[in-house]
């Protein structure tokens, strides 16, 4: 039976120790305040267990100084009192000093000082008393002083003075005496201070051997429970992805905790929908470039616009305009050459320019009295890519909305130049007829919303299709922006990344 119950310790432990360390990892704590809380106490015991060590280092340290000190103190005072005041006075006595001019008085105050410096270090009532003795007998023999300097003042004979100095001398030995016995007893109070401390040394190196064990242990479980609380949720939500991965975008994670790693399965079901959200944007965002993609190419071919050329083309031949009818035909030819690039949608700004250029060439035929132009552009950039079918819709945004309404001529101006290393400028600017304040704000507030159109029959194709074409290829943060004053002209601007030769060429 014994045999049984010691056979089955090892299992039964285990057991509730699962238990206990799933109801730990499952606790509604932060993992942070778990992991924070099992690293404080660690480091409170040990921080405890070595402060006590230090403490008990320092305490003895200082007993150690303050006793080394009085000794040495001590030390100096017996090799210095008797033979320093004997000298120095029988150097009086013999005539060879002066009683006023003698260190004598000197000599007493520097031992007094000494006396009061061990005193104030003085670590028991003991060494007190022994010093009381010294520093009395000191003032004897400061009183036996100031009689040898009374009988020296008076004319006393020489034998009287050598009595006084045997007495001086008396005392001197009995101060040495008393200095000495102060050294044995403080050396002895060294050693027995030693020995307490030494076992006190041992003690606490018994009970840091007691501790350490307990800090590793708590260690080591705290780490295994941290471990378990990281390892449960992870587990569901890895089972969570797990789903998502073989099935649909469906799939929540749920959990009850508080900690951090739940604060990232709520982020993770937030990512889930917002996933969904831009798949949806982005199939719906698709199909209006493709939309904007097919106007483009509808512009392009419009048969009043290939119409009218071909009518142009009709009566020049039949006015024998033979030269006239090769330039209109050959830039009518470049005109849909780069229209339709082979179905690229970045081409070179330069095609880009030759493009507008054959634009206006074929319109300017045809409106000769009413319409002039003017291309400048940065020779630097020619290579540049560029979103093709990006300035023309503008260019014949200008000529049918602007110069075609003022119906007495103007000018087309379209310029390209670099602003900073970094960006290029695109402008459409006419001199025709402009547009109203009203209808001004209402194009440039029907841009900056996404949601609406601008109307084609009021502003042209050009502004609605560019502008949605620039923010699907370049960015949403691009666009057109439009400067315009009734009967004074307009200016339309695009502001592009600037893209090397090699660009999107591939696309």
């Amino acid at each position: 039976m014994n045999a049984q119950l010691i056979a089955s310790e090892p299992l039964f432990a285990p057991r509730y120790m699962g238990k206990f360390v799933t109801l730990f990892a499952s606790a509604r704590l932060s993992l942070r305040t778990k992991i924070l809380l099992a690293f404080f106490t660690v480091i409170l015991l040990l921080t405890a267990v070595n402060i006590m060590l230090i403490w008990e280092v320092l305490r003895f340290n200082r007993q150690y100084d303050a006793l080394m000190t009085n000794i040495t103190t001590a030390n100096s005072l017996n090799g210095y009192v008797k033979p320093a005041i004997d000298a120095e006075m029988w150097n009086i006595v013999s005539g060879k000093t002066e009683f006023s001019a003698g260190q004598q008085y000197e000599m007493i105050a520097q031992v007094n000082a000494q006396l009061d410096f061990l005193t104030a270090n003085a670590r028991s009532d003991r060494s007190r008393i022994k010093l009381e003795v010294i520093r009395r007998t000191m003032g004897t023999l400061t009183h036996y002083v100031d009689v040898m300097g009374q009988q020296i003042a008076q004319g006393s004979r020489v034998a009287e003075n050598e009595a006084v100095l045997d007495n001086i001398r008396g005392i001197t030995a009995v101060v040495e005496t008393s200095v000495q016995d102060y050294m044995l007893f403080e050396v002895n109070e060294a050693e027995k201070q030693h020995k307490a401390n030494q076992a006190r040394f041992t003690r606490l190196s018994l009970l840091y051997m007691i501790l350490l064990p307990g800090v590793i242990a708590f260690s080591v479980l705290a780490a295994w429970i941290i471990s378990a609380s990281i390892y449960l949720p992870i587990k569901k939500l890895h089972d969570v992805t797990t789903t998502i991965t073989g099935a649909d975008l469906q799939a929540l994670v749920t959990t009850n905790n508080v900690d951090e790693i739940t604060e990232l399965g709520i982020s993770f079901n937030i990512m889930i929908g917002k996933i969904r959200e831009l798949l949806h944007a982005k199939i719906e965002e698709h199909e209006n470039l493709k939309k904007a993609e097919l106007k483009a190419l509808q512009a392009q071919i419009n048969p009043h616009f290939l119409y009218n050329t071909l009518d142009t083309i009709v009566w020049m031949a039949e006015a024998n305009k033979s030269d006239q009818v090769i330039e209109i035909v050959c830039a009518l030819s470049s005109f849909f050459r780069i229209a339709l690039s082979k179905g690229k949608e970045w081409i070179p700004l330069q095609q880009e320019i030759e493009h507008v250029r054959s634009y206006l060439t074929i319109q300017k035929m045809r409106y000769r009295d009413i319409l002039d132009y003017r291309i400048e552009v940065d020779e630097a950039l020619l290579h540049n890519t560029i979103l093709k079918l990006t300035l023309q819709p503008l260019v014949e945004n200008a000529l049918y909305h602007g110069i075609k309404t003022k119906r007495n001529g103007g000018l087309i101006v379209v310029r390209v130049r670099r602003t900073d290393e970094d960006m290029v400028l695109l402008q459409v600017e006419d001199d025709g007829v402009g547009f109203t304040p009203y209808k001004l704000a209402q194009i440039q507030a029907a841009l900056a919303d996404e949601g609406e159109e601008v109307s084609m029959k009021e502003s042209g194709f050009g502004l609605e299709n560019v502008n949605k074409r620039i923010k699907l290829y370049y960015g949403r943060q691009y666009g057109l922006s439009i400067q315009s004053q009734y009967r004074g002209g307009t200016q339309v601007s695009v502001m592009i990344p600037c893209q090397g030769e090699e660009g999107r060429l591939g696309d």
